[in-house]
């Protein structure tokens, strides 16, 4: 959808988060003289005016069906699913929804776009994406669901060379004709938005699919993604143009493997492209397994887009970590502090531990319980455990409970506490002057805290560090 099919419309915004107040400023720009409507909290609201715009209606009653019929467009938040809910009954009545991405997408058609989602490590490729763009003299832009809205740079005089665009699950349909997709990995995670598993599968393989790219990067160490792929002979493949089948029908993508050993992969340690070494990769600024496999992914979208990856390889090194993701905070009386807050799986706090494998480590996990199944952690900690795990949260008992079999016999130290305070005060004796108190709870912030940021800042504050010097991210917007 392009800003010019708005004119003349009933518009309202839902919701004033940093999405919604990027869509509004852009449609002041576009569409000055348009009446917009706002649906947000009575907090919210009070923000929205100090705007001072003649022109914008606020409402904050409750949203209802009736309320969002009254308009013809609703340009809603990221976190407002359309499967459920008043959304849901209003697309039933016909009501259309789109958001700020949508409209972006609709608007940018020409640009050189690399979009990158998964489960698990699309923020980091994403900005290792940008990195090794902007080491190459691309001016590129970095923005998306890791922390800045398409839509605050829609109006620049001028335009990038490329976008290294993260998406989100929430996100992934309202993409349009990428150069480049990325789907890193998929794993069963924000199943309260979607709905179900099935959905949450379907939205996320839409880049892939529906949203129609020209070239494809998928993960051949990743079994749902080979096996949707449809072709086992391909695993191994680096770039074959091959039609890619899923649900919005057949695309020409040119598709792409990583962690495939024709493409770029690990050996060990070793970053390889095909059968040549490239670089130890125990050397980058970035811990764990995972990451490298990050690197591996975005040196192959660098080479999908059609650059030469291999002499911009070596601009990994000077790669800034992003925060809240394994991020050092701080040492105290001999405990090193890590904040994971960006975990929000099981899976990646599994992760998190293979990082520290080797070392004495007090894991914090839980949150918000969306009804993920932890099996895989409780498995993981009967062979593995680290030397204390502290349940917390909502879903805390759950994690509590199903870890008491592995902690039989003392393999490891098993405790629970009601907030996070609580939690790193019960790491820090468990561990006592030696090892790691690791945050990654597996599990999302909320209700508790507004975000990951949020926990993560309240997390180094309970650590005794400073929790607004842990937060920026580095190479956001154009550079």
């Amino acid at each position: 959808m392009k800003f010019s099919e708005l004119e003349g419309k009933r518009i309202a915004i839902w919701g004033y988060g940093r999405e919604g107040r990027a869509a509004l400023a852009a449609l002041r720009w576009k569409l000055p003289r348009t009446p917009l409507a706002l649906l947000c909290s009575e907090a919210e609201a009070a923000q929205a005016a100090e705007i001072g715009d003649p022109g914008l209606y606020i409402f904050t009653e409750e949203v209802t069906p009736e309320l969002l019929a009254r308009f013809h467009v609703i340009i809603k938040s990221p976190g407002i699913s359309p499967y459920r809910g008043v959304a849901a009954q209003a697309i039933e009545r016909g009501v259309k929804f789109t958001s700020g991405t949508a409209l972006w997408f609709g608007e940018n058609p020409d640009a050189r776009k690399i979009c990158v989602t998964g489960t698990k490590g699309k923020s980091t490729t994403t900005a290792l994406i940008a990195h090794l763009l902007r080491a190459s003299g691309a001016r590129t832009a970095l923005v998306g669901n890791i922390g800045m809205p398409m839509l605050e740079l829609i109006d620049e005089p001028v335009q990038p060379d490329a976008w290294a665009i993260e998406l989100s699950s929430y996100q992934t349909r309202d993409a349009v004709e990428p150069d480049v997709a990325v789907v890193l990995n998929v794993f069963p995670e924000h199943l309260d938005w979607h709905g179900s598993e099935e959905r949450y599968v379907a939205d996320k393989l839409s880049l892939a699919t529906s949203a129609n790219p020209k070239h494809l990067v998928l993960n051949a160490a990743d079994a749902r993604l080979a096996m949707f792929a449809r072709s086992p002979a391909l695993q191994g493949v680096a770039s074959t143009a091959v039609p890619v089948v899923g649900e919005g029908g057949t695309s020409g993508a040119k598709l792409h493997w990583f962690n495939a050993r024709n493409g770029w992969h690990m050996r060990g340690n070793i970053v390889h492209r095909g059968e040549h070494a490239i670089f130890d990769g125990t050397t980058l600024p970035l811990p764990g397994a995972h990451n490298r496999g990050n690197l591996c992914a975005a040196l192959t979208a660098i080479e999908a887009i059609g650059l030469e990856a291999v002499p911009l390889a070596k601009h990994a090194m000077t790669f800034k970590p992003l925060p809240h993701r394994l991020q050092v905070i701080g040492h105290r009386e001999g405990r090193e502090y890590v904040n994971d807050s960006i975990s929000t799986t099981p899976h990646s706090a599994i992760a998190a531990l293979d990082v520290y494998a080797n070392r004495r480590v007090a894991i914090l996990v839980g949150g918000y319980d969306r009804g993920l199944d932890w099996s895989v952690f409780f498995e993981r900690m009967g062979r593995e455990p680290p030397l204390a795990v502290v349940a917390m949260g909502q879903n805390g008992p759950y994690i509590f409970d199903g870890l008491q079999g592995a902690a039989r016999g003392g393999r490891f130290e098993l405790l629970q506490a009601d907030e996070l305070p609580q939690a790193v005060h019960l790491a820090e004796r468990a561990i006592g002057a030696d090892g790691v108190v690791l945050l990654s709870p597996g599990a999302p912030s909320f209700p508790r805290y507004k975000d990951y940021v949020e926990r993560g800042k309240h997390f180094a504050q309970c650590a005794g560090f400073d929790p607004e010097a842990i937060s920026a991210i580095p190479g956001l917007g154009i550079a």
